[in-house]
This record gives C-alpha cells, sequence and structure tokens, in this order.
C-alpha cells in the first residue's frame, strides 16, 4: 500500500470566510485588484481520468460538475481579448484532465495561431499519450511557444501514487519522457506536502529529471512549481487589508490580479468568468458571462486564498 502521510489539523472556524466585506473579527477583508490581465485561463471540464487525492477540483471520472467547454467558446473569449483590447499574452488551459476534452487539439491550435503562449496542465497519462498525433503537429507548427506543466507529486513513486492512486507513476513517467523526447516545452508542479525543505524536495527532483534524461531545471522556481497543499475544511487565518504591510506582500502579486478563469458550469446555456483557476464552484466568485466584466476587485473570501496565494505565494502561471 503507497505512503499517505496526509495530516489532519483543525478544521475551519464556520464563522470564517462568511462575510465578502468582514472577517469574523469584524475586521476589513482584503481585496485583489486587476491590474493588468496577462493570462487568460479555460477550465475544459472537471472530468479525470484518475481521483486524486486532496484534489481541490474534486476531479474524477464522475465528476462533470464543469462541462466540457468547446472551441466555439475558447474562441470567443479570443475575440473578446482583442474586442476589449486586453494585454494578455498567455493562454492556459486546466480542468479535470484537459485531454479527456476531444477539442483540446484545435482550442490549442487556435490560441497559438493567434500568436499567444499557450499552456496545458497535465497529469500526461493515457488521455494525452491518445492524442499524440495532434500534439506533434502543434509542436512542429509552434515550436517553443506550447509548454506542458505535468503533474508529479513527488520525486518518488510511492508518494506520488498515494495521492494519485496505485499504477499512476508508471504511465505518468511514460507520458512525461515522450513529450521530452519530441521537443516540447516542459514544467513540472509538485507538492510541498512531506516535511521537506524547498532543497530537498528540488533536489530529489533533480535527481529523477537527470535518471530520466528530462530537461526540466528542478532548481527553477518558474517550471518546477512546488505548491502547498489546500483544504478548504482546514483552519486558516483570514487575510485582511493589515496583513499585506504585516507579511510584506503586494496585492499586485496575486495570480487574481492578472489572472481571470473561464468556466461552463453543467446545465448552463454558457460560460461565465472567474478570479482564478482555484475558485471553479464557489457562485459568489462568478464576475459575468464577458471579460468586460471582469475586472471588478475579487474579495479574498475562501480559504484557498489565504492559503494558496497569500500565505503559500504560489500560482498556477509558469511566467514567461
Amino acid at each position: 500500500m503507497a505512503e499517505s502521510n496526509l495530516a489532519v489539523g483543525p478544521r475551519l472556524d464556520p464563522l470564517k470566510f462568511r462575510d465578502p466585506d468582514l472577517t469574523a473579527k469584524g475586521e476589513r477583508r482584503a481585496v485583489v485588484a486587476l491590474t493588468r490581465l496577462t493570462t487568460l485561463w479555460f477550465n475544459t471540464g472537471s472530468l479525470c481520468n484518475i481521483t486524486c487525492r486532496n484534489c481541490y477540483m474534486e476531479s474524477s471520472p464522475t465528476n462533470d460538475s464543469l462541462a466540457y467547454l468547446t472551441l466555439a467558446d475558447v474562441a470567443g473569449y479570443l475575440d473578446q481579448i482583442r474586442g476589449f483590447d486586453l494585454p494578455v499574452e498567455e493562454i492556459a488551459f486546466t480542468g479535470g484532465e484537459p485531454f479527456m476534452n476531444r477539442e483540446l487539439p484545435a482550442m490549442l491550435g487556435e490560441a497559438l495561431e493567434r500568436g499567444y503562449r499557450v499552456l496545458v496542465l497535465t497529469n500526461a497519462m493515457k488521455p494525452l499519450l491518445n492524442k499524440r498525433p495532434a500534439l506533434e503537429d502543434l509542436g512542429r507548427r509552434f515550436a517553443g511557444r506550447l509548454t506542458l506543466r505535468v503533474s508529479i507529486d513527488h520525486y518518488t513513486p510511492a508518494r506520488h501514487e498515494a495521492i494519485r492512486g496505485e499504477g499512476s507513476w508508471k504511465p505518468m513517467l511514460e507520458g512525461l519522457k515522450w513529450l521530452a523526447v519530441n521537443g516540447f516545452r516542459l514544467a513540472v508542479a509538485g507538492r510541498s506536502r512531506w516535511g521537506e525543505s524547498d532543497a530537498e524536495a528540488r533536489a530529489g527532483y533533480a535527481r529523477l529529471f537527470a535518471d530520466e534524461d528530462i530537461p526540466v531545471d528542478a532548481n527553477d522556481p518558474a517550471v518546477m512549481v512546488l505548491f502547498p497543499e489546500m483544504d478548504e475544511t482546514a483552519d486558516v487565518p483570514e487575510i485582511t487589508v493589515s496583513c499585506w504591510d504585516i507579511l510584506g506582500v503586494a496585492p499586485e502579486t496575486m495570480m487574481c490580479a492578472t489572472s481571470r478563469m473561464v468556466i461552463k458550469r453543467k446545465g448552463a446555456d454558457g460560460p461565465v468568468v472567474v478570479p482564478c483557476t482555484l475558485l471553479p464552484y464557489d457562485p459568489q466568485f462568478e464576475m459575468g458571462r464577458d471579460l468586460g466584466q471582469a475586472a471588478r476587485l475579487v474579495k479574498l473570501n475562501h480559504p484557498h486564498c489565504a492559503t494558496f496565494c497569500v500565505l503559500g505565494g504560489a500560482s498556477c502561471s509558469p511566467g514567461p
């Protein structure tokens, strides 16, 4: 049986994250303004080929709460970028497992044809390998502008499979090595849940990449990202306006200062925009149907805002 190492901490105070403007202590809640929209995310659907432990998206082979986006949906928002004269540089795709959406290669091609950098988050397993011919074509035509970020929860098979399930290591490694051999730009996402220092974790990933001939620099945080755990039931502090100075963190460095994400709920008649990749289900964060409505302030009224972005210092984008 794979090692779990899943710590259980204090449960969230039920009085926290209730009021969008005030914390449980009555202090003004922190907000983040959209300073410059540089990354537009698309959640291609919540279905995934595997079920991971503590997946913040609750993705699985049966979770279809977020419907598949279509090529027409994506093209419409790419048109909006031009129509609203937005400074978007990168188009990114997440899920679920994005390669389960049969229209993903066409979506990637549409964004790449329009000149954007493109990022895809993937587990690199069977759904990706099933689309090898389409990926090879995109790689030939748009070399250097398509990045695939592969999730490797730990550099050892046992700990990776403790999260992703027995038998998940070998097919992930097969997909990762195929991407490397075929010259795709690569990034890797791990988890920082294992009680290791940042340096210890990066050294472990570096050994893995050297052994498997994977061209990823484990010491570059832009391409080897280590994400904090996210559990919206765990007790975390609420972020107030005074926290910026106390923590020495600037609101303009938060993901929602430069990003938005498009989702389509099951049964809805069209997509909507939300602030970031972490908040696809909470209706309080819906920002309307078009990008012109998506510039309003984001109130940090969710545990993920504290755990991942403010205290964890993380972002879903790997940078330029």
